[in-house]
């Protein structure tokens, strides 16, 4: 029987249907990125910390601030070892699916909205700490001048961060997307900051022989928060590092992100997402950890704790050793790089945040309302409206105090950390399937586990987060308040949603596709004079394109898999639509494609012929090599046969050979045509 093609007319709707010979995926049209450009993109939002940590953690503990955030740059680690541990299980979504899978919905609800609480804070801290580095730039410039111009407290900072706010509130609701490449080119030009700074500060070190700050914690009133009228607390130490730690604790930042970004690495996925990992250790180490612990030592205590408490980096490096001249243009960088980070962080958040809010509405938790896409642009932009505005309430409500925004983002940041790390501690024992790695130390005592490293990572957390309830009483009215409203948020739209979401799949992607009138490698988006074609048609049944990914790398060979779309009869209308079954069995093949970390190319043929457009599809993309799955129905032998029967229809060409594989879980078979 020959392939039948679709005429053009149109359905019981209006809607007009094109010829179609394949129907092209776009979105899943998968890229993946080196994990030098995954560290940019993470170090985009965990840059961000150093530009105002010491600051708040100054005011809180006294000179001894760098010491803390030290010691949380070298925990935070074992933080990071958390989220290698998660995505290298791959159960995707970030925190929200990992605490939904061992913990139930209940408490996923209340780890989505501390993480969307996070993802709020970090735009009004970012945005209104790069307009103080703005505002202290413009004072140290007018200085310079002798002009003696008096800037109103705080007013340059909140006009800068609202404008900064609006703008990326409107790249959203456009859909302009941050590439890999930007983010790149932010990390080059932050990493050449750093070594400046680290440098200069061990020259200024070393000529003026500056002494290293005091171990001692000092804390202040605000410090303890509702605490602060115990006086015994402060003689104990313990205390005193644990509340420290808990002030500092909002320099580590970008985990979630690292999440996030683990679907975009390239093969070899876990491998790469540990050199991810080091060089974000090795980043933070130095650029947030060191300079924090240089500005305290080279910035003289009364400024710190006054005019550049609020932008440490720009006083570190009008402090340094030097001209006047060479000190106010490196500022200048420190602000346009401070610029750059901060306003990333800005637009990361609410990337951030709508992605988690749209996850949650795809599992039926939060009403379809709010998807509704834009009549233009096709984003959410309901929900990156609402999100704008809770951030420039924020933002004007704050009056540009960073200390108050940023005691509010550690609350976020640590109850986050806390329930994907109590998550894994429990998939550890509720999932026995293999793991790729595991945060160490383990020990076994027969069959049973005690995961050391795991367990202190979860206890200083944990001990963290308690600690912080009671001394950050703004954060965690705010906090729990803010999560007690978005949790009654999503338990009143899960239930309105309950007769929508019945008759869908919430683990299925979301696809967009379009309709091409040609079949032909260029057409599918072929790149490469390799070629090799999986035809897939049941989820469950994936071993044939697994192992075209284990043997295949996306650098040379293009990987094309299809599926045959069947239409009964000679000539039948489709709709360029992708349906439930093509839905499921893709939504497959994404997730094998992203855990491999490879490209491949999805379209759809349209057929009354499965066999027949298997074969018409291998000569018309000039394929060397097809990948068939074994058949419930069928033997792999007739199956080949088919296949050869049709070939000898299609192909006119003689020099055209192609290997033909039939791969099921047992094995194989393979013969040339």
């Amino acid at each position: 029987m020959k392939q039948e093609y679709i005429d053009v007319h149109k359905d019981s709707e209006g809607i007009d249907l094109k010829k179609v010979k394949v129907v092209v995926i776009t979105t899943v049209m998968l890229s993946f990125i080196s994990y030098w450009r995954a560290a940019a993109v993470v170090v985009s939002d965990l840059g961000s910390s150093a530009f105002y940590a010491l600051g708040i953690a100054e005011k809180a503990v006294g000179p001894s601030a760098p010491w803390f955030i030290l010691f949380v740059m070298l925990f935070a680690y074992g933080i990071r070892a958390v989220y290698i541990e998660s995505s290298s299980m791959f159960v995707r979504g970030g925190s929200y699916r990992v605490v939904k899978k061992t913990l139930g919905s209940g408490f996923a609800k209340v780890a989505v909205s501390a993480l969307v609480f996070d993802y709020l804070i970090t735009a009004p801290i970012s945005a209104v700490s790069a307009g103080q580095y703005f505002e202290g730039l413009l004072e140290s410039v007018f200085h310079s001048l002798g002009m003696n111009v008096q800037i109103p407290g705080n007013v340059v900072a909140v006009g800068a961060a609202v404008l900064i706010e609006l703008y990326f509130w409107r790249n959203n609701i456009i859909g302009i997307e941050e590439s890999s490449e930007k983010a790149l080119r932010i990390f080059q030009v932050t990493s050449v900051l750093a070594a400046m700074l680290f440098v200069w500060s061990l020259i200024t070190i070393f000529v003026r022989g500056v002494k290293l700050p005091p171990f001692t914690v000092n804390l202040s009133p605000d410090a303890l928060g509702w605490l602060k009228g115990v006086d015994w607390l402060r003689t104990v130490g313990f205390v005193g590092v644990i509340v420290g730690m808990g002030h500092s604790i909002l320099a580590v930042s970008g985990e979630e992100t690292l999440a996030q970004v683990y679907r975009e690495i390239e093969s070899p996925k876990l491998k790469n997402l540990k050199k991810t990992a080091l060089i974000m250790f090795v980043f933070s180490f130095i650029f947030t950890g060191l300079n924090s612990l240089f500005g305290a030592m080279i910035i003289p205590q009364q400024d710190l704790m006054g005019k550049y408490n609020d932008n440490a980096l720009s006083g570190l490096a009008m402090n340094l050793i030097g001209p006047h001249a060479a000190l106010l243009a490196l500022q200048m960088f420190v602000v346009v790089v401070g610029f750059l980070i901060l306003a990333g962080a800005v637009n990361t958040s609410l990337i951030g945040a709508n992605s988690v809010l749209n996850r949650v509405a795809e599992d039926g938790v939060l009403h379809e309302w709010f998807r509704k896409p834009h009549g233009r642009y096709g984003t959410s932009y309901r929900i990156i409206n609402l999100l704008a505005i809770i951030q420039l309430l924020m933002i004007i409500g704050s009056r540009g105090d960073v200390f108050l925004l940023g005691e509010a983002y550690a609350f976020g940041v640590v109850w986050t950390f806390v329930m994907t790390t109590i998550s894994i501690f429990v998939l550890r024992y509720k999932d026995k399937s293999p793991r790729e790695w595991k945060v160490p130390p383990n020990i076994y005592i027969g069959k049973f586990e005690i995961p050391i490293g795991l367990t202190f990572v979860f206890l200083v957390l944990f001990g963290l987060g308690f600690t912080n309830l009671f001394t950050k009483p703004i954060a965690t009215e705010g906090g729990l308040t803010f999560t007690v409203v978005l949790f009654s948020l999503f338990a009143f739209s899960e239930r309105a949603n309950r007769k929508i979401h019945a008759s869908r799949n919430a683990e299925l992607e979301k696809f967009n596709v379009y309709a091409q009138d040609n079949l032909t490698a260029e057409a599918v988006g072929c790149k490469h004079q390799q070629r090799k074609l999986v035809a897939v048609r049941a989820p469950n049944r994936l071993h044939h394109l697994q192992r075209c990914l284990e043997e295949n790398d996306p650098d040379d060979v293009d990987i094309v898999v299809m599926t045959a779309k069947m239409i009964p009869g000679q000539s039948t209308a489709v709709r360029q639509t992708i349906d439930l079954p093509e839905e499921e069995v893709f939504s497959e093949v994404v997730k094998l494609a992203e855990k491999a970390g490879k490209t491949i190319l999805p379209i759809i043929v349209p057929t009354n012929n499965a066999a027949y457009a298997i074969a018409h599809t291998t000569v018309q993309i000039g394929a060397e090599e097809v990948f068939l799955g074994t058949s419930e129905r069928y033997p792999p032998e007739y199956q080949m046969q088919q296949f050869a029967l049709y070939w000898g229809m299609v192909e006119a060409d003689e020099n055209h050979h192609v290997a033909v594989r039939t791969v099921g879980p047992t094995g194989e078979i393979k013969f040339e045509l």
